[in-house]
């Protein structure tokens, strides 16, 4: 009995004992650790990145990895055209390897706390909580919003002074804020000190083996293989590369690495592709990093299939090269010079078989402000592409030749003083080209149909201007624009080595004139191209029609005579040439036609897709309405911004994005001042369209497919401000809407689900104050 007694009392000690422990442990126990992968990217991808990504992103600071987070922010802006000396590159993962290094560079830290004071990052996130903007109501006036917005950048010391005179301006801005737990989140990381873990990409299996079949490719030995892969690497160097069979979200791009396959690569950063490199170099395919934003998200598929048609285009013929070409301005200015070796037939027919992914990298553009692009542009054409069979260019070795030393582009030399003399020099050699080529071409057939290209579904594109920026999309989109362009290889190649490979977005004003008055002469070069195909006699009223007002002293000034006597091989309508060409386009391309339109070209009873369920049918039949009517007509178009999407939301939870355009009319798009001037507001146009076709959206409405006529009605009796507002207060989401971020990322989610390879976080920089 004692015995049983004393075990009895050691087991209830135990129990105690133990009992008391776990209390203790509870007690005592901290909250588990953050992760930045796992908790703190994902709220800054929800709420940040939208604003903070890619050079624009305020006060350089980008948010869309740990990297670009840790090396903080800068006041040194990227964008700024007046500057008159070139500053250096502040490309994230590029032009600094560590922390330290962009300390360097002038950036400073958001996440360490300073002089007893919390982390920037962290009183920024206060500011933001304490003032509150009231739901779904307009931003106040004092808070200034979009691109033109002047950004102020306090240092930790600056910060006190900042939030005196900003109240209503902390993080994030002007937009529906953070819920509870994600600021309780983001604090306590912020007080922890703000760990951030490296979060590593590894290619799979099928990745490993296509990228060492590319690598090996690109770095064969050889005199022509080296030339090759130069050419290949200046014209992939900007895509986001995907593999067949490879996983969804994973991308590559192309570097040139100090070390060979199979090594850790030794990145050589150097300011353009097209730069020296200074040593030895492979190159080398690295996984993309960070958040993929959309607006850089320039996609480009490689397979093994796609690897065979490389060697064919570039193999499959006998050639030989003399000596490598070196780098320096006279090779970048003049590509044409530099791969002269490199049969003109391969160049032109792997640019052709990419033709949306390469007028993507100059038209969409790599750098997210693209003004130096787009005011030299329509806000809506068509571009074809001349089949290589009939391009002088590359059918006539003689004519190649003459060409070849007219052909060298602008931009190298950013001498401010000698600006003029370097733009008369560029441009007299250019119109001597347009001589040489449209003398040329005067003796050859008159074009038909057979001198358009139409290997595969690039030959059609169309391109919409969203004032600084725009969007490029497969098909024949919207109704018959005012102009179309016709690219033929010297012209597709000098716009892309102008805009892409050789512009410079940390240049100075120098270099940023002669980029966008070079691409004047572009675009007037591809509106000739496309009238040699118009009747003659109509051709010079076409071109005029294109230069009204003003313009008509830029053609004197800048441009040559075209061709109006050759006849064209078309038979066109006398009345309505153009018109009637679009419209038997259509027809002729059938299923290689990517985008079939009825919505805004009804052509009868039924202006909806085919196999659409009643309830969108009967949704796009009502936004029809709105479509291809001048604003002289339909008023509201003057209250409605570049690029509104609209949110299709049928009663069984099921819902259709469409992207709604402003067309502005302008009487030309020839001068690099002044546009204003020369808008005609009565001529705008609404295209509406199925899908997210720009990266920036300005506004979203969501409409209850029910309501979709009440809507569309509204809008046609909308004649003024006033009554816009109350279509806003009933269907819109403004930037403080509670639900703004469900229904800003809902696009994007959208994407995921109709184009899974172009789904990335949308910009909301542009995001109008409606």
């Amino acid at each position: 009995m004692p015995l049983r007694l004393l075990a009895s009392v050691a087991l209830l000690f135990i129990c105690c004992a133990t009992q008391a422990q776990n209390l203790t442990s509870l007690a005592t126990s901290a909250p588990p650790a953050i992760s930045y992968v796992q908790d703190i990217q994902p709220i800054l991808t929800e709420k940040c990145v939208a604003c903070h990504a890619c050079n624009d992103a305020p006060c350089q600071l980008n948010l869309g990895s740990g990297e670009g987070l840790s090396r903080g922010a800068s006041k040194i802006p990227v964008y700024q055209g007046e500057r008159s000396e070139a500053v250096a590159p502040t490309r994230l993962f590029y032009d600094a390897r560590n922390t330290d290094a962009w300390r360097g560079k002038g950036f400073y830290s958001v996440l360490e706390a300073q002089g007893g004071q919390a982390a920037l990052m962290a009183r920024m996130l206060d500011l933001g909580r304490s003032a509150p903007l009231p739901a779904n109501s307009k931003i106040p006036d004092e808070i200034a919003l979009g691109l033109n917005r002047e950004n102020v950048c306090p240092m930790p010391g600056e910060f006190n002074a900042y939030a005196a005179a900003h109240t209503q301006q902390g993080m994030p801005l002007a937009v529906a804020g953070l819920n509870d737990a994600e600021y309780q989140t983001l604090q306590r990381w912020l007080a922890a000190g703000a760990p951030v873990e490296q979060q590593s990409i590894t290619p799979s299996v099928s990745e490993t083996a296509q990228i060492n079949a590319w690598e090996a490719l690109l770095n064969q030995p050889g005199a022509r293989q080296a030339l090759v892969g130069r050419w290949l690497f200046e014209h992939l160097f900007l895509a986001h590369i995907y593999f067949e069979g490879g996983e969804t979200q994973h991308f590559f791009q192309w570097v040139r690495s100090r070390t060979p396959s199979g090594q850790p690569v030794d990145l050589i950063a150097t300011r353009r592709p097209d730069d020296d490199p200074g040593s030895d170099f492979y190159y080398r395919l690295v996984p993309v990093q960070g958040v993929i934003v959309h607006k850089t998200h320039i996609t480009y598929g490689m397979s093994p299939q796609k690897l065979d048609r490389v060697r064919h285009l570039f193999y499959g013929t006998d050639w030989t090269v003399n000596a490598l070409p070196g780098y320096g301005p006279g090779h970048r200015a003049n590509p044409f010079l530099t791969f002269e070796a490199i049969p003109a037939a391969a160049r032109y027919q792997f640019m052709l078989d990419n033709a949306e992914y390469f007028v993507r990298t100059f038209i969409r553009g790599p750098v997210c402000r693209g003004q130096i692009a787009t005011d030299v542009i329509r806000d809506q054409f068509w571009v074809l592409f001349q089949d290589p069979a009939h391009d002088h260019y590359i059918t006539d070795a003689a004519y190649r030749g003459h060409a070849m030393p007219l052909l060298a582009m602008p931009g190298q030399n950013d001498d401010v003083g000698s600006v003029l003399g370097l733009w008369l020099s560029y441009r007299d050699r250019r119109n001597q080209y347009e001589d040489l080529r449209r003398d040329s071409y005067a003796k050859m057939p008159a074009p038909g149909w057979s001198t358009l290209w139409t290997g595969n579904d690039n030959a059609l594109l169309t391109v919409f201007r969203h004032f600084d920026s725009a969007s490029v999309n497969k098909g024949l989109i919207g109704d018959v624009p005012h102009s179309m362009w016709l690219f033929d290889f010297p012209l597709l190649e000098r716009t892309y080595y102008q805009l892409a490979v050789n512009f410079d977005v940390y240049g100075n004003v120098s270099h940023q004139a002669q980029t966008r008055l070079y691409f004047d002469l572009i675009r007037n070069g591809a509106e000739i191209n496309f009238l040699r195909l118009m009747p003659a006699d109509q051709r010079d009223g076409m071109l005029g029609d294109l230069y009204q007002d003003g313009g008509k002293f830029k053609m004197w000034l800048d441009y040559q005579s075209i061709d109006d006597d050759t006849p064209t091989g078309i038979k066109l309508d006398a009345k309505a040439p153009q018109r009637d060409f679009a419209f038997k386009l259509i027809e002729r391309a059938g299923s290689l036609n990517a985008a079939p339109d009825p919505i805004n070209r009804c052509a009868g009873a039924y202006c909806s897709r085919a196999s659409l369920d009643s309830t969108f049918a009967q949704a796009e039949q009502a936004l029809s309405r709105l479509t291809s009517r001048p604003a002289a007509g339909l008023k509201v178009i003057d209250q409605l911004p570049e690029a509104s999407m609209l949110r299709i939301q049928g009663s069984d939870g099921k819902r259709m994005m469409y992207s709604m355009l402003r067309n502005r009319a302008h009487s030309n798009v020839a001068f690099l001042l002044g546009e204003s001037y020369r808008y005609i507001p009565g001529l705008d146009t609404l295209t509406i369209y199925p899908g997210v076709l720009s990266s920036y959206p300005n506004f979203i409405f969501n409409i209850p497919a029910a309501q979709v006529p009440a809507f569309v009605d509204a809008m046609q009796r909308s004649k003024d401000q006033a009554s816009f507002e109350q279509i806003v207060q009933r269907w819109g989401i403004r930037r403080t809407h509670p639900l703004f971020w469900t229904y800003f990322h809902d696009l994007n989610r959208y994407l995921q689900e109709t184009e899974p390879r172009e789904a990335a976080v949308l910009d909301m920089n542009r995001y109008e104050n409606l």
